[in-house]
């Protein structure tokens, strides 16, 4: 299973993406999201999930980012930029990952 996780937020990401590959996400884009023109750009379609770090985003895109992400039917989640935080946002959201049953994190959460 391979899957595609775009972040928005945060300048730098440190060794998050490391982690996330970790948990299965086989490409991991980013952007910034502190930019007003970021509203404009579309989401890639080949993103399975979009995991926008709340602290580091300018909150208009954030509204725009739920609206096209809702149209193009991504699950969108939130989280603070914290592995723990990252970590029980990707468990807690509803992605419904074709790996579902094998995930550590949706057996932790209770999602299985």
């Amino acid at each position: 299973m391979s899957s595609s996780l775009l972040i928005v937020g945060a300048d730098r990401l440190g060794s998050i993406p490391k982690k996330l590959e970790q948990m299965g996400f086989s490409e991991i884009s980013h952007v910034s999201g502190r930019k007003v023109q970021m509203v404009k750009k579309e989401i890639p379609a080949h993103i399975d999930l979009i995991l926008v770090l709340t602290d580091f985003i300018n909150h208009n895109l954030t509204s725009v980012l739920k609206k096209k992400a809702a149209e193009q039917e991504i699950p969108i989640c939130y989280a603070k930029r914290s592995w723990c935080s990252i970590y029980q946002a990707i468990g807690n959201c509803e992605y419904n990952c074709a790996g579902k049953e094998q995930c550590q994190l949706a057996s932790r959460s209770g999602k299985t």
